[in-house]
């Protein structure tokens, strides 16, 4: 088969203990899925769960132990993270129930939802797609894959994540409003999981603004911490 360009290289995250790589396929991303962040962005209560998109060549793989650098993006005046648990597809399929969905699961990852937030607060204002806030190039930051067996009780897990060393956001993975199971649920009835798709669950509370310069770590309990700075 020949092609009128060379296609672009397949996009993949490092997996602990491992040489070989996690190839991403699709990255879903769930809105709204911790309570006291539903209520900073002006929401409450348990509403139904909704799903966005970003490309994979949005995700920027970040090896353990090194400090990734990411481009504070254009257009932009109010660039905020988004620190979430991110679920590693190993086994696709449709219409998966809750009760099955963990024998889908890969294994787990932390990684960074980066939002231009004036321009994502716009296109709701207008009633548009979120793209432009959440789709752009370098928006999906995501550390190591930790195979499944290896993560311990990750639905007690805390997720934590500090700018320039001071906290922003702590909580636990046991405070998402839709949990892991029930996601992959809601998610497979929508679309049809397959091997390589990634799953980003949702952030808690304490999002804020970044700017160039700044440095963010953050980690989920049980699996390889994620460290970015802006430039």
């Amino acid at each position: 088969m020949s092609f009128v360009f060379d296609p672009a290289p397949a996009v993949s995250v490092p997996v602990v203990g491992s040489a070989a790589r996690f190839p991403v396929r699709r990255v879903y991303c769930v809105g709204r899925n911790y309570e006291e962040h539903a209520k900073e962005m002006g929401f409450t209560g348990r509403e139904p769960p909704f799903f966005f998109l970003k490309p994979a060549d949005a995700v920027v793989p970040v090896d353990a132990g090194t400090n990734a650098r990411i481009a504070y993006p254009s257009l932009t005046k109010n660039l905020h993270h988004e620190i979430e648990l991110v679920v590693a597809i190993g086994t696709g399929g449709r219409d998966i129930k809750a009760a099955d969905a963990f024998k889908h699961i890969y294994g787990y990852a932390v990684g960074l939802d980066m939002t231009r937030r004036d321009l994502q607060n716009d296109m709701k204002k207008q009633g548009r797609p979120w793209c432009i806030g959440k789709a752009f190039e370098q928006s999906a930051p995501i550390g190591p894959i930790t195979p499944a067996a290896q993560a311990g009780d990750i639905e007690k897990a805390e997720i934590w994540l500090q700018v320039n060393g001071a906290d922003r956001q702590r909580s636990q993975v046991s405070k998402l409003i839709w949990n892991i199971a029930e996601t992959i649920e809601h998610l497979s009835a929508a679309w049809e999981l397959q091997p390589g798709d990634l799953i980003m669950t949702g952030t808690p509370e304490g999002v804020a603004a970044v700017v160039p310069g700044d440095t963010l770590e953050g980690g989920v309990a049980g699996l390889e911490t994620i460290k970015v700075t802006i430039s």
